[in-house]
């Protein structure tokens, strides 16, 4: 065979991908409810441009893809922020940043005043009122939540969509953000994006450990199954501290369906009930993590299953229900409907899921100052992604992107235009190309991700030890987690949607990696089946502080931080 021919055969063999570079003044990585509305500040406030890179596509994606019946954190009448500040703070025994609290619940009511004025119908009563669903909940109407945002994106000056486009790292030097890169899921193309400050709001971390319902199924989850912790890992890869990992978030749901109890419980009052009738809901406590805690335990004592109490309810309200889970969560309804009885006629049986990492609800995520800027220079969080802020809902996420958004107008005003080094982008895309090239990969992705949700499952607290965990089994986890991380390095794709599945397990992995270490490090249980530590099984104020953690040299390393008593907050080292 001539010479030639034979070195074109060769070129061949290995995938070539194309390149497009994208210059703008702010990227936002990830168009769910945090990005969209900082790219909406971004152009109402400034003329500076604007690229916003969603995986999917933003008319659709984040937490409210498939909408939601209430505004969860709002300022009713007779209520101030300040009792937002405390309700959260008690929720989290302590371990929370009063300053970002404060910070997103003083802008929850204008965010929640111009979603209506963008056309979000929100229920009112005979007054013209809003109608309040518990202290802190307003009723909404919200299944095109999603679609209004997003259609007040795509209409906004200076804003480009980038849909389809998957980001896998940050480019950083110097501890400055100047970027990031990734790939289109759709085209064969990698993504060069420059730009002067970035805002990472990709949401948080599902699919670390094995689901409730496994198998086919295994997507009926609580979180999205598509947000993999891809914003935490690029972030834990460039060197951005972060905190409180070790807070996971196991939600209280409907069994089977994974539908959310918040519309029963706090909607119709309905009680936490064990099999023999009895409310046991008061005897193990009712923040959120002890409304888990109780679950599990009446479980574990033979008194299950437990139920949310709607067989006392009027049937009145039965339409009521049926509606509001159509908002949100259909498969409810659908259960309802099917079983032939009404809500008013059955109880709702509930179950815990398996852990998440999710800042929207716990602190876990980037530590943030108060201003929403990470420990890099110019990168910035915001919504599930930032740490520090617990139960701040949607209100709080569109909150901090606002809050993101104002800061880095004023920030690039003095922002001279950046320069990079071309290097690790060129090493990420050598990577890109050899997993697309690699046609004899010994394992599967869902075959190492399997392994890696069967080890945090049996080894890190899921749902198959009841959210328990001892520093043994830690050990063991951390020491599992790294060899199936190590075997993702010969994994290998067909196409540029099987490149993303690649990246997604790295992600995760990547994730998990620094979760056991934070679990380690907190020798404590602060909350129950949240960080259920068998070895430390009650709190310690010497642990009344975060725990941070840091990428350096290749190595995790973890540090404690004092409870932040400032009203606003900025890093010091």
């Amino acid at each position: 065979m001539p010479k030639r021919e034979y070195k074109d055969m060769v070129n061949d063999m290995h995938k070539k991908l194309n390149h497009k570079l994208i210059h703008t003044d702010v990227l936002i990585i990830g168009g769910g409810t945090a990005g969209c509305y900082a790219a909406l500040t971004l152009s109402r406030n400034s003329d500076l441009s604007v690229v916003v890179a969603e995986k999917a596509n933003i008319k659709r994606s984040g937490c409210l893809a498939a909408g939601v019946n209430a505004i969860n954190a709002y300022i009713v009448e007779g209520r101030k922020p300040e009792d937002y500040v405390d309700y959260a703070t008690k929720d989290a025994n302590g371990i929370v940043r009063k300053d970002l609290l404060l910070s997103a619940a003083n802008r929850f009511n204008e965010v929640t005043h111009e979603m209506e004025r963008l056309g979000l119908v929100i229920l009112k009563d005979e007054n013209g009122n809003y109608v309040a669903r518990g202290n802190r909940n307003i009723k909404i109407n919200g299944e095109n939540f999603k679609p209004i945002l997003a259609k007040a994106v795509k209409e906004a000056s200076n804003v480009t969509v980038l849909n389809n486009a998957n980001i896998t790292d940050l480019l950083v030097e110097d501890n400055m953000a100047k970027g990031a890169v990734g790939f289109s899921i759709t085209e064969e193309t990698v993504y060069e994006i420059r730009a002067k400050a970035v805002l990472v709001a990709t949401g948080g971390a599902a699919g670390l450990y094995k689901p409730n319902n496994p198998g086919f199924s295994r997507h009926k989850m609580w979180y999205p199954p598509f947000n993999t912790g891809a914003g935490y890992a690029m972030g834990i890869l460039a060197g951005a501290e972060m905190t409180s990992f070790e807070m996971r978030f196991i939600a209280l749901r409907c069994k089977d369906t994974i539908a959310p109890t918040g519309t029963i419980a706090q909607g119709v009052r309905a009680k936490q009930i064990n099999s023999k009738g009895e409310v046991y809901e008061d005897k193990y406590g009712i923040t959120t993590s002890e409304r888990v805690y109780g679950t599990v335990k009446e479980n574990q004592l033979g008194n299950g299953p437990c139920y949310l109490q709607t067989s006392v309810i009027e049937a009145e309200r039965d339409e009521e229900l049926l509606k509001a889970y159509l908002n949100m969560a259909p498969s409810q309804t659908l259960k309802w409907i099917e079983s032939g009885k009404n809500p008013s006629e059955q109880d709702v049986e509930i179950a815990g899921t398996e852990p998440y990492i999710v800042g929207g609800h716990t602190a876990s995520g980037y530590w943030v100052n108060t201003k929403r800027e990470t420990t890099v220079k110019g990168l910035y969080a915001a919504g599930d992604v930032s740490g520090g802020c617990p139960q701040k809902y949607v209100t709080g996420a569109l909150a901090e992107g606002e809050i993101a958004a104002l800061d880095i107008i004023e920030k690039l005003a003095k922002q001279k235009d950046i320069s990079i080094q071309r290097d690790f982008v060129e090493k990420r895309i050598a990577q890109y190309e050899a997993i697309l090239s690699n046609e004899a990969a010994d394992f599967s992705v869902w075959e190492l991700e399997e392994a890696m949700q069967k080890v945090m499952d049996e080894y890190a607290g899921g749902i198959s030890t009841l959210y328990q965990f001892n520093e043994k089994q830690l050990l063991l986890a951390k020491e599992k987690i790294e060899q199936i991380a190590a075997l993702t390095e010969h994994l290998g794709a067909a196409d540029m949607h099987e490149l993303m599945f690649v990246y997604e397990l790295k992600e995760r992995l990547t994730v998990c990696q620094s979760l056991i270490a934070h679990l380690l490090y907190r020798k404590e249980t602060r909350w129950h089946s949240f960080n259920e530590n068998l070895d430390y099984p009650d709190t310690n104020q010497d642990y009344f502080k975060y725990v941070n953690s840091k990428l350096v040299n290749g190595s995790l390393e973890i540090v404690l931080r004092d409870i932040v008593q400032e009203a606003e907050y900025e890093h010091k080292n």
